[in-house]
């Protein structure tokens, strides 16, 4: 794996693909720093070998279109502050004004480019745009996992016109391992805890992870879907009675692959989806009609923690309660805490994938596990073990 540590930056202009798609308020102020901060010990690498940083994103959908609202110059102040470094700004990322910029760029300079969704090109992948991106630089570097499952142009096909000078920023490479830890190299047992709503949006995962760990714990909505499919009844918990086959064929197919399930064994239930609703902590396979399960029960945590602090390469995909709702957030929260513990005990975690990345956000998990990562879908795709394609156009010669 070729890392920007293995490239010299002295009197080169890096091209840098960066995911600095990030929120902003009615006054175009940056509400999460995150992506930037995390993209800074790169473009420093870069400034401190005494070369130039040219930096390309995307921010939000324009759909090929020009929006003001949508444009980076909004987020340049931003960046400068925390690189540190004045950032420049041009208002294309193509063409004889981007080009005229980056000629005029100094070694220890930095500047950005204007967002590249602007041209309906680059989300098709176009070769045209992608050799005009080359020309904005000597050697390519991707550092933005967020897009990585993505065959863009700026992502993938720039790659191709940087045959011996292209590599992983920090962050990419730090996400690449993260996922081989728990993927290849993990130190056992290793542990996968998946939550969320649905079966249906986690089956590839588990497909793919079940030769790979020793135990699973499944929370969340999905377990309704399980628990039903085993004979229980779940009142008016959410469930996807067509997955139901499905759910029996994976603790089949665990059982073959010597890996240990763990479902709750109770629920804090709730008579509506409300925090104001009554609730009872009930058998998950005895929910009242018209009850439903919003938590993990007492007795269920317990069983994690057991199985969590014995672990020593943990993933954690998806929250195991409605966590949105303060009366249902006790659940996530408390498995938050035993991977907490277990990463002070030495073990790997990583948590990775949309819901669980905001409740680690939300409960103030963020510097407590081993890694948290930022591509959402990006994620996904990895542990349903996909190649990404901006991962692949950096590992091919």
């Amino acid at each position: 794996m070729k890392t920007i540590d293995d490239i010299d930056f002295s009197n080169k202009k890096a091209l840098i693909r960066v995911d600095f798609n990030v929120p902003l308020n009615s006054e175009f102020e940056v509400t999460d720093t995150n992506r930037i901060e995390a993209a800074k010990p790169s473009i420093l690498k870069v400034l401190e070998d005494g070369g130039s940083a040219i930096l390309m994103s995307h921010l939000g959908r324009p759909k090929g279109k020009v929006s003001q609202d949508l444009s980076l110059k909004h987020i340049c102040e931003t960046v400068s502050e925390i690189i540190g470094v004045e950032v420049k700004f041009v208002d294309d990322c193509v063409g004889e004004r981007a080009e005229e910029a980056v000629k005029e760029l100094e070694n220890g300079e930095v500047l950005l480019l204007e967002n590249l969704r602007f041209h309906a090109e680059e989300e098709q992948g176009d070769e045209n745009f992608a050799k005009a991106l080359s020309r904005l630089g000597d050697i390519y570097v991707n550092d933005a996992f967020g897009t990585a499952h993505r065959a863009h142009a700026s992502t993938t096909i720039v790659a191709k016109y940087f045959p011996e000078n292209k590599c992983f920023g920090y962050l990419l490479a730090k996400e690449i391992e993260a996922i081989e830890k728990v993927m290849r190299t993990g130190e056992k047992p290793i542990t996968a805890i998946l939550g969320g709503a649905k079966v249906s949006s986690k089956i590839t995962i588990i497909e793919n992870i079940l030769s790979k760990v020793d135990h699973l714990i499944i929370g969340g909505g999905m377990t309704y879907t399980f628990v039903k499919a085993m004979g229980g009844k779940v009142g008016a918990s959410i469930c996807e009675d067509d997955k139901m086959q499905l759910a029996l064929e994976i603790l089949e197919k665990a059982k073959k692959e010597g890996v240990e399930v763990h479902l709750p064994v109770d629920v804090l239930a709730a008579d509506s989806f409300s925090n104001d609703a009554q609730t009872q902590t009930v058998s998950v396979s005895s929910i009242p009609d018209n009850w439903q399960g919003l938590d993990a029960g007492p007795e269920t945590l317990k069983i994690f923690k057991e199985v969590i602090l014995a672990s020593k390469t943990i993933l954690w995909n998806g929250p195991v309660g409605v966590f949105e709702m303060e009366n249902f957030a006790k659940g996530t929260i408390a498995v938050g805490n035993f991977i907490e513990e277990a990463t002070k005990n030495g073990a790997f975690s990583l948590v990775g994938g949309g819901d669980s990345v905001a409740a680690v956000k939300q409960f103030g998990f963020e510097d407590k596990v081993s890694y948290v990562s930022t591509g959402g879908g990006a994620m996904l795709e990895s542990l349903e073990g996909k190649t990404l394609p901006g991962i692949a156009a950096i590992s091919e010669a």
